[in-house]
């Protein structure tokens, strides 16, 4: 089925930086991808629209994505919210009809069992950036059978982006083995008494990474991150969870290790 994608027609369910940033990146494709984005109400779908301009269609009516033929749920990383946004999806699309969630470390299986559809379901791990980053972690259930993994690799190509299939695992590869390294240096710059900006230039400098380790949390989202370290059991430091529970999430409050 190499080369079939750009037949499929794409639905996001979900508005949030990573849901947009796929339509973006559908939209702006040669041939560009057929995309209809839901959002849960009136105000999440004007902000995508205005997120996306002429570059999408938006929706708030959860059925119009029965049109699809490959649906990408991209809502907050919860469990039973995806689990019920998934079996509402699946009661709407057609028998062919695939469907992949964007989870970042909740187990693959356990959502696609929620889907009702266990073989005609895939991880689809992208990242944000979405317009930026080239990587899409693939993963699947046992069950997922040829053509769905088939036609999700093809649609991974038709965003521009490299596929690499992954186990089922939580944190897949990327958040395994980033997470713990960005909670070292929350510790690492309170054992010596650090400000962010110190710890960043290191690593930035040093190592060559495009963005220190406490802006890339600021980055993520510090909710994001407690989420994620507590999914691959990773020791999440007092100071980041002292943070999120003052509503200090970092870039999308205007306030985390740094002040936006």
């Amino acid at each position: 089925m190499a080369g079939e994608a750009s037949s499929e027609r794409l639905g996001i369910a979900g508005s949030g930086a990573i849901a947009c940033g796929l339509a973006r990146a559908a939209a702006t494709r040669v041939p560009a991808l057929p995309t209809l984005l839901w959002a849960r109400s009136d105000e999440s779908a004007v902000r995508a629209s205005e997120q996306l301009g002429s570059r999408g269609e938006v929706t708030t009516e959860l059925t119009e994505l029965a049109h699809c033929t490959i649906v990408v749920e991209a809502i907050a990383e919860d469990q039973d919210a995806k689990a019920n946004l998934l079996a509402r999806i699946s009661s709407i699309l057609p028998p062919e009809g695939l469907i992949a969630s964007t989870t970042s470390s909740l187990p693959v299986a356990e959502l696609a069992a929620a889907s009702g559809r266990p073989d005609r379901f895939g991880a689809l791990h992208v990242f944000n950036p979405v317009d930026k980053m080239k990587l899409v972690e693939l993963a699947f259930a046992s069950d997922a059978t040829a053509e769905t993994r088939a036609r999700l690799y093809d649609l991974c190509e038709a965003l521009g982006k490299t596929a690499v299939e992954v186990a089922d695992a939580p944190g897949f590869v990327v958040n395994r083995l980033l997470f713990p390294y960005l909670f070292d240096a929350v510790r690492l710059m309170e054992r010596q008494g650090l400000e962010p900006e110190a710890v960043d230039a290191c690593m930035k400098l040093g190592a060559g990474h495009p963005m220190g380790p406490l802006a890339l949390l600021d980055f993520v989202g510090l909710d994001v991150a407690i989420a994620i370290g507590e999914s691959i059991e990773a020791d999440v430091p007092d100071r980041v969870r002292q943070l999120a529970a003052n509503g200090q999430l970092g870039r999308k409050t205007g306030s985390g290790f740094y002040e936006y």
